[in-house]
């Protein structure tokens, strides 16, 4: 475990490998950090500057991080393997890494979202495409917004494994001064929770970008928290998760902050951006807008009602207008809160 690779040099990536290398610093262990970049030019500047000036300005980064733009270098003998691309293009990404990652290497999904075709989760299609075991396959999140814990701001996250052992390993792995990760073994649980919410923040989004005040937006987020629990439960997860920081930490976090990519393609399209327009505005991908069609089948495939996700589709598939937007987002028959 002291070579490790991280597969993506973007804002989430960067920052990872920083909390790796502020954790070894912390520990007193010597670890070799490899950031995986597409561009030569950003890994050049990375091992040789020790920043990601695109990603996170003139943030530096430990000695012990370094880059290239070489897969096939940046997995050689990595005991852990932390992937970081957007999740629309892990599946062709990881057939091209099979032969260079090594067979007892522990896998760990920094990924938010959903295989569209599929409606695969990422930790799926690690197993199917790698043959990794599930006991090997790790996932991380929470409210990991990159530039804040970039700038050492304390923030607490979630490693989930079904083998809890390997998840303690890896927890123990990305514990920084700022950086306190839980361990879990729900791991579809902390998956959906994280794959949900970028569409839940869409929704709040746009209720911003239209002045809706903040009794909407605190009704989206807290109904947007009872789909995502319900699906999440359909799927074999713990409805305990959803309360955690996976569930309400991640929700709370990416439906609020001016720098969640997906809070602001939302407030964009609420305040009359085309889908287009947002996309050439936006330079980082919101999973949201790419997952969010993926859910919606998920969900109808297990029987599950998502009112808001249904909104949520209908206006980027462009069937639905934001302005019609409002009365759909609670769009479910009269229920008890208690059965979510």
């Amino acid at each position: 475990m002291n070579r490790i690779a991280v597969m993506g040099a973007g804002s989430w990536g960067t920052t990872f490998a920083k909390v790796l290398g502020d954790a070894a610093r912390a520990s007193g262990v010597e670890r070799d950090i490899v950031l995986w970049a597409r561009r030569a030019e950003a890994a050049q500047e990375i091992t040789r500057e020790h920043r990601n000036s695109r990603y996170l300005q003139d943030t530096p980064l430990p000695d012990s991080v370094r880059a290239t733009d070489s897969a096939v270098e940046a997995l050689a003998e990595a005991g852990v393997v932390v992937l970081a691309v957007p999740a629309q293009s892990l599946r062709e990404q990881l057939r091209d890494w099979k032969d260079a990652v090594s067979p007892d290497a522990l896998v760990v999904s920094l990924m938010k979202g959903l295989e569209r075709g599929t409606d695969d989760r990422m930790s799926q299609v690690i197993a199917q495409e790698w043959g990794i075991p599930a006991q090997r396959i790790l996932v991380l999140s929470g409210p990991n917004l990159a530039l804040e814990i970039a700038r050492e701001e304390p923030t607490a996250s979630v490693v989930a494994c079904e083998d809890e052992t390997v998840a303690q390993q890896v927890a123990e792995l990305c514990t920084a001064p700022y950086f306190r990760p839980y361990t879990s073994s729900d791991v579809v649980g902390v998956e959906i929770g994280g794959i949900v919410k970028n569409v839940i923040a869409l929704a709040v989004g746009i209720c911003e970008g239209r002045d809706m005040g903040d009794n909407t937006k605190a009704s989206v987020i807290t109904r947007g928290l009872a789909e995502t629990t319900r699906l999440a439960l359909a799927l074999g997860g713990e409805a305990h998760t959803m309360a955690g920081l996976a569930g309400l930490g991640d929700l709370v976090a990416t439906c609020a902050s001016p720098l969640s990519r997906n809070h602001t393609a939302g407030k964009l399209l609420g305040q009359g951006l085309t889908m287009p327009q947002v996309v050439e505005r936006m330079t980082q991908t919101a999973e949201g807008v790419k997952s969010a069609d993926a859910v919606h089948e998920l969900a109808a495939r297990h029987g599950v009602e998502m009112p808001i996700t249904a909104a949520v589709v209908a206006v980027l598939a462009g069937r639905l207008a934001v302005e019609d937007l409002g009365p759909l987002l609670l769009n479910r028959s009269l229920k008890s809160e208690d059965g979510y």
